[in-house]
């Protein structure tokens, strides 16, 4: 006799079953991720039987270059770059390691520490100084080259396109001595120079100090240069026999910029310098020439120059003029850094007023509409009564 089984009687293992709704979103899931990865697989390269180009062929790998034309443009600009990038900066290096080497012998014979930690630091891949000091009148000296940037091949096509625009614009390879006197040696506060006269352009945008001199010719020097001076009785003081005798070199003068005397910052200060953080220096600025013989004069009479500062004398009247100069230079400079002050103060007030104006306007903003309305009408009404009360005053 047959038994009816029930569930009741019998346990009934019910296998796992995924609901509909589950089953659709891993559907809908792997078909999405199908359709990102059929966009992002490249369509697989055909062979075309027709190809009669050159062909290398190893074992189930085939290689025809005809079909990489453009990979091969690509690989030729870059190597283009790469050797552009690499010749520049050698080229620099030589460049800056020819005028170091050469002047090395009379920074050893002048310096007691003609170098610092490294012979010749370099600052990028277009800029390299070294730093001098121990020796008498000259707390330091600082030479800075600062050399066209051969290895930047869009900069260098810049500059290029720029001289096109810019019939005075001319980047050249320059040097800068920048000799920081030390305390007593220029007894007097003055600016002076001697600049080449395709400087006078650009020196005055470059140099604020120099912002405080007069120009004028001088029948001693050579005709290509001109005299940066406060006073007449400043220039008849310094340009001795000895230094116009070097500035006068044909050979030294294609590449000669200037030569200052200065006690001002070359950029404007935000007001007086305290007494403490003022300097005085002597700036020599050349063009950098490929044989450094061209200067080698200038440079040796720059030391002498340097040592006969501490000598000069200029008429009582002079000095009178120089200090009242600087007297009033501080009180102009005092007047804008105090007036810069008000006005970063008020502007920074404003800001804050601003703000809460801001705040108090995004409070209004979630309070209800009948609300809002008696806000804006007490805030109208407030400012009313303010400018009648300006009215009344005036």
């Amino acid at each position: 006799m047959h038994q009816r089984l029930t569930e009741g009687n019998i346990g009934i293992c019910r296998p796992y079953s995924v609901s509909g709704e589950s089953y659709n979103k891993s559907g809908h899931m792997a078909s999405f991720l199908q359709r990102i990865l059929q966009v992002l697989t490249p369509p697989p390269h055909i062979n075309s039987p027709e190809y009669d180009g050159l062909e290398f062929k190893r074992g189930i790998f085939v290689f025809r270059p005809a079909l990489f034309q453009l990979e091969l443009y690509l690989l030729s600009a870059l190597a283009v770059y790469l050797a552009f990038t690499y010749l520049g900066i050698y080229r620099n290096k030589t460049k800056a390691n020819r005028w170091f080497n050469a002047s090395l012998p009379l920074l050893e014979k002048q310096f007691s520490k003609p170098l610092g930690k490294d012979r010749l630091t370099k600052d990028g891949n277009s800029d390299y100084y070294t730093f001098s000091t121990g020796r008498r009148n000259v707390a330091s000296l600082h030479t800075v080259y600062t050399l066209k940037p051969r290895h930047d091949l869009f900069q260098y096509l810049y500059h290029f396109a720029r001289t096109l625009i810019d019939l005075h614009y001319r980047p050249k390879d320059d040097i800068t001595l920048d000799f920081k006197l030390a305390p007593g040696a220029l007894p007097h506060d003055f600016v002076w120079a001697v600049v080449a006269k395709d400087e006078l352009l650009s020196i005055k945008q470059d140099r604020w100090d120099l912002t405080f001199t007069k120009t004028s010719e001088n029948s001693v020097l050579p005709s290509s240069l001109s005299v940066m001076s406060e006073f007449a009785d400043v220039t008849d003081t310094l340009l001795k026999p000895a230094l116009v005798a070097a500035l006068k070199n044909p050979n030294l003068l294609p590449y000669f910029r200037s030569l200052s005397v200065t006690d001002q910052p070359r950029q404007r200060p935000q007001g007086p310098l305290p007494l403490n953080k003022r300097q005085k220096h002597v700036v020599l600025s050349l063009t950098l020439p490929d044989h450094v013989e061209v200067a080698s004069g200038l440079l040796a009479e720059i030391f002498s120059f340097i040592d006969s500062l501490n000598a000069i004398n200029l008429r009582p009247e002079t000095k009178t003029k120089l200090k009242k100069v600087r007297e009033e230079l501080d009180k102009s400079l005092k007047a804008d850094a105090e007036r810069e002050k008000k006005e970063e103060e008020q502007q920074a007030a404003d800001d804050r007023k601003a703000a809460k104006r801001r705040l108090e306007q995004d409070k209004i903003a979630k309070l209800p509409a009948a609300e809002q309305q008696k806000k804006l009408e007490k805030e109208r009404k407030r400012m009313l009564r303010k400018s009648q009360g300006k009215v009344v005053r005036k």
